[in-house]
């Protein structure tokens, strides 16, 4: 656990960010931190991108820290969440933003690919779930991620779209069984937003059209997306529950 905060406190609410290292998971930490939460940034492997975002959020006024852990292990998310009730309190907001992503026609795909994908989109939803639904507080809530490729179809999408469809079905179903918590459960499917994750692998052309397509004309851009979830995660989203909400520029 790398750690550069001020002293905690006790009384503001506190948030994980899954994937918080870089792109969406970062822009929506340092978000988070700016509306008041101290934030735990969760990171696989990049530690120092994790650092990044801490000394970015401590560095504008708030608390951070970073806890490396694979979202797909149950033993290290309990750690993770652990660390983040040990240092802060309690969890109000989880947002699980940590995803992989593989592209390739159903024909073609290496099937190692696939499985890496269920292991962190599926696996590492369910488990990050499991954490959220067992220790959110009242007047908490949890955002997973899915996608907007569901809705585009976009050939070469296939195994990471039925990745994201489970994402979603999991999200419309613990909403439900959280009923009497007062905990919100909501996805937030991204369209094309300019992200490593997005653009890694694509040429110019491929970006320039893909930022044509919806009715604004651009990319999305992690702000664009963090703002989604800083609604969600305050009090003038409260009345959303079990919801997909489609941040995509109108796309889809």
């Amino acid at each position: 656990m790398t750690e550069h905060s001020s002293t905690p406190g006790t009384s503001r609410r506190v948030a994980v960010v899954t994937g918080g290292s870089r792109g969406i998971g970062r822009e929506t930490a340092e978000r988070l931190a700016a509306d008041g939460h101290a934030v735990v940034v969760n990171y696989a492997g990049n530690e120092a991108e994790a650092d990044k975002t801490v000394a970015a959020i401590t560095e504008a006024g708030g608390e951070a820290i970073a806890v490396r852990a694979d979202v797909a292990d149950e033993t290290e998310v309990a750690a993770l969440f652990d660390a983040t009730e040990s240092t802060y309190g309690g969890v109000d907001v989880v947002v699980h933003a940590a995803g992989v992503m593989a592209l390739a026609p159903l024909v073609d795909l290496d099937l190692d690919a696939l499985d890496r994908m269920h292991r962190t989109n599926i696996r590492g939803t369910f488990v990050v779930d499991q954490q959220a639904a067992r220790r959110l507080r009242a007047g908490g809530t949890l955002i997973n991620f899915s996608s907007s490729v569901l809705a585009l179809a976009i050939p070469g999408y296939s195994a990471y779209a039925a990745t994201k469809g489970a994402v979603e079905a999991m999200t419309l179903i613990v909403a439900r069984e959280l009923r009497g918590r007062d905990v919100t459960v909501n996805a937030v499917a991204p369209g094309p937003t300019a992200t490593a994750l997005f653009l890694d692998g694509k040429d110019e052309e491929t970006i320039a059209r893909m930022a044509a397509q919806p009715p604004l004309e651009r990319l999305g851009t992690p702000r664009d997306i963090a703002e989604v979830v800083s609604f969600l995660a305050g009090p003038a989203g409260r009345w959303v529950n079990g919801q997909v909400l489609r941040a995509n520029g109108g796309i889809a």
